[in-house]
């Protein structure tokens, strides 16, 4: 178990390298606890291939009812016209972290398939979501996802089909200084991280 840490609020202030792994209440897998949503951008350097597509591998293979893998990406790279498309999709308080990523994801649910309905697809979607998290995270990338976006700009811009509909958009790239983040933004990446107690959470424990 680690103790939680007691942060000095001068230290919030001034310091730009907290550590930030999660002080959890029973031992979890260290890809777990230091993964954190940040919004601190580096702006310049390209996103490293390998470890993207390592993370899409990994969506790739997160578990789905029947098998159905419900799940679309829209895979947009910074200084392409594909970017352009998904950031203007997106209100302007996440234009301004987000935007300066390496990459933006845009995950996208498949509700249909011809006559069959798939009740389960957000929640599928969700796993494919935790799975790029948890990956990018392993492979040196760093992740924030955003729901503050016009879905049906998306869908046009792209062209997609009734029954595909844009959920959440990710940012994924490489994490920068603090600088790199909008100043509304720079006392969160400085924040010790919090969650309620799992004991508010668990409804039933027999």
């Amino acid at each position: 178990m680690t103790s939680p840490r007691i942060f000095d609020p001068e230290e919030i202030l001034m310091s730009d390298t907290l550590d930030r792994t999660a002080p959890t209440d029973a031992p979890i897998l260290d890809v777990l606890s230091q993964r954190w949503s940040t919004r601190a951008y580096d702006s310049v350097t390209p996103i490293d291939e390998d470890a993207l597509r390592g993370a899409l591998e990994a969506a790739r293979w997160s578990p789905s009812a029947y098998n159905n893998q419900p799940w679309r990406f829209i895979v947009a790279r910074r200084g392409t016209e594909t970017h352009a498309k998904v950031v203007a999709s997106m209100v302007e308080f996440n234009q301004a972290w987000a935007a300066p990523a390496g990459a933006l994801v845009v995950f996208i649910a498949e509700t249909s398939r011809g006559e069959h309905q798939f009740p389960s697809a957000f929640y599928d979607l969700g796993q494919a979501a935790a799975h790029f998290t948890v990956q990018a995270h392993a492979n040196g990338l760093y992740t924030h996802q955003l729901t503050g976006f016009d879905a049906a700009a998306v869908s046009e811009a792209f062209d997609l089909a009734p029954e595909f509909t844009p959920f959440s958009i990710m940012a994924v790239g490489n994490h920068g200084t603090i600088e790199d983040a909008p100043e509304f933004a720079r006392d969160g990446e400085r924040a010790p991280r919090v969650r309620r107690p799992i004991e508010e959470s668990v409804v039933v424990n027999d």
